[in-house]
């Protein structure tokens, strides 16, 4: 399976998931000049940038560590104005989905709430 099929097959699985766990879908690749995000939902609290990375099974790295500085600053960004473009009292919360694809092409998911988070002084991670 090519790169982006497999990205593709991650983010409709991240879909399902968050739906099951009650969480309302309000856009998919969500993008700017700025940057992409992957799902952007809600529930009553939060609402949810989630950045979703697919891996086949047996890589060495857990997929969130690709989400590097750069990456969670265009997320940041890109969140940045989506809250601008569309007013929210809800607080934003910044998840990653780490699907896995074993070579059956059956999946598994490991989601991170509040994977990272902006702070004054830089950003903390996981």
């Amino acid at each position: 399976m090519d790169k982006r099929k497999l990205g593709q097959k991650g983010e409709k699985a991240a879909v399902r998931y968050l739906k099951k766990n009650k969480y309302k879908i309000l856009e998919t690749n969500y993008r700017t000049k700025l940057g992409e995000i992957d799902i952007i939902a809600r529930n009553r609290e939060y609402i949810i940038f989630v950045e979703v990375k697919t891996r086949t099974d047996g890589q060495m790295l857990e997929p969130r560590f690709s989400v590097d500085y750069k990456k969670r600053r265009r997320i940041l960004r890109t969140a940045s104005c989506y809250m601008n473009q569309f007013k929210s009292n809800l607080q934003p919360r910044f998840d990653i989905a780490e699907v896995i694809v074993n070579e059956r092409g059956e999946i598994s998911i490991n989601y991170l709430d509040n994977a990272f988070c902006q702070e004054e002084n830089g950003y903390a991670v996981f």
